[in-house]
């Protein structure tokens, strides 16, 4: 896994048919996705219940590209050895899940994963000030985590803007999590966002037996984003 700040799209499966996850994440692929992104969630730290460790190896060999596994989680460490041994490139952990983000982060890197961190909406960029070196991606949730298909809230892209200041030159990703779409994804591209997590938006019109809107959708978000990088 490269580090470059070329815009990257990861769908979010949680968009995706449920029974059919292998073929979904080689469609997506196939239609131009960069990244695949898992949203895994405990019905603890987030008001719903998706997936674990065994969905994530159950796909890993579906996923030619880099897998993102989004832990909406807590406690996060007890977990971390499984979905980084079911294959995930990416580790995401919340600031807010725990006391001990930190040691959280050492766990992930010292699993053979990178490290990404990721900050609740009511959480300032200032969070973070203090794990820069010890992060590899920042993912910024651009809507209250717990579900799929809710609207974007535009105050985070100041939270972003602030981000990409204080990163500096660090090889350090910046994601966002909910409601990207093409009128979004300009906004948090300008910002300094390179991740663009999108489920809904590209899962919208198109299925397994028809991937070409995937595609299409894809495509649409990425040209939306591109060449308004800072």
């Amino acid at each position: 896994m490269t580090f470059d700040r070329s815009v990257k799209i990861a769908p979010s499966i949680l968009s995706a048919d449920f029974a059919n996850f292998g073929a979904e994440c080689e469609a997506i692929e196939a239609e131009g996705a960069d990244w695949v992104h898992v949203d895994v969630m405990d019905g603890h730290f987030v008001p719903n219940i998706t997936f674990g460790p065994a969905t994530c190896a159950a796909i890993r060999p579906h996923i030619k590209g880099v897998m993102d596994v989004h832990l909406m989680i807590a406690p996060v460490d007890p977990y971390i050895t499984a979905f980084a041994e079911a294959g995930a490139d990416v580790i995401t952990a919340h600031v807010e899940a725990g006391p001990h983000i930190h040691r959280t982060l050492q766990a992930i890197r010292a699993a053979g994963a990178k490290a990404g961190v990721a900050l609740n909406p009511g959480t300032p960029a200032e969070a973070v000030s203090g794990l820069l070196d010890m992060v590899d991606l920042i993912c910024v949730m651009t809507v209250n985590p717990g579900f799929g298909g809710q609207k974007f809230i535009a105050s985070q892209v100041d939270k972003v803007r602030t981000l990409r200041s204080i990163i500096g030159d660090r090889p350090v990703h910046i994601e966002i999590d909910g409601g990207v779409d093409p009128k979004t994804a300009p906004l948090v591209a300008r910002a300094g966002a390179d991740v663009l997590v999108a489920g809904s938006a590209v899962f919208r019109g198109g299925s397994v037996s028809n991937p070409a809107p995937y595609g299409d959708n894809i495509r649409a978000i990425r040209e939306a984003a591109s060449g308004v990088w800072a």
